[in-house]
């Protein structure tokens, strides 16, 4: 299964009231791991953005001057996203501004071409899972990073991409799989996985031939049976006896 994990961040938080979409961040994941495919643009939102929005995510209206407005990203950002499922914390938030660019661009061109979203990709809501799993506490992402022991120290602002890497981390804790590793399985024995808090670990090379198998001594054999014999003693049988692969004792019966 592909899923998209995404988050967004905006001038503020109303499309009603004009307020538009300044970054989109999202990693790939396919069957649980990790592609390291990922999107991420800034966008000229062609408006000024709120200072209580800007606390929070840290973008500033120089920051994103020269940036392309949506209708420059919007194909590529939709082949990224078609077809997928969407993982979001506090979806209708992300969606709402997405079908909102995504309706404004399609008046402007004249025909219904992209979106809605929900009509091309199925959507999960991260933070409606939380509420389901842990009602009455905090869900936030940050409460969540916690709950689940996931690193997030180098997160001081908002950022979508940086929030989408780290909501992938929370996903996989909270559907109970694996957390952090990002797999290339294309990637020869010497490749890399990489986690999100920057550690890189080696692949071990597994080609035929290169793992040794030991072969007990005879000390190691008598020790063996000498168990085997004080277990017998004690239960009355021993199921190891004959068992295929190991010798079978002396005083095993026939």
């Amino acid at each position: 299964m592909r899923q998209i994990i995404l988050d967004t961040e905006t001038t503020g938080i109303d499309p009603k009231d004009g307020h538009r979409l300044i970054e989109i961040g999202a990693v790939e994941m396919v069957n649980r791991r990790l592609t390291g495919n990922t999107y991420h643009q800034y966008i000229n939102p062609q408006r000024d953005i709120e200072a209580e929005a800007m606390a929070v995510h840290g973008i500033t209206n120089e920051r994103v001057a020269d940036e392309p407005v949506f209708a420059e990203v919007a194909d590529a950002f939709w082949a990224f996203i078609e077809g997928a499922e969407l993982v979001i914390h506090n979806a209708p938030f992300d969606v709402g501004f997405i079908d909102h660019e995504l309706g404004r661009l399609n008046a402007v061109r004249g025909e219904p071409r992209l979106g809605p979203v929900a009509d091309h990709c199925r959507i999960l809501d991260t933070l409606q899972m939380a509420r389901d799993k842990h009602p009455g506490q905090r869900n936030n992402l940050d409460a969540l990073c916690k709950r689940y022991e996931i690193e997030n120290g180098h997160r001081v602002l908002h950022g979508a991409l940086l929030d989408a890497e780290i909501l992938a981390d929370v996903y996989l804790a909270m559907t109970g799989g694996q957390t952090a590793l990002s797999l290339d399985a294309s990637a020869g024995g010497e490749g890399e996985l990489d986690n999100s808090g920057g550690m890189a670990i080696r692949r071990l090379s597994l080609s035929p031939g290169q793992l040794r198998v030991q072969a007990p001594d005879e000390a190691e054999l008598a020790a063996h049976r000498d168990k085997l014999a004080r277990i017998r003693e004690a239960a009355g049988e021993c199921r190891w006896d004959g068992l295929e692969g190991w010798p079978a004792s002396p005083e095993a019966p026939a």
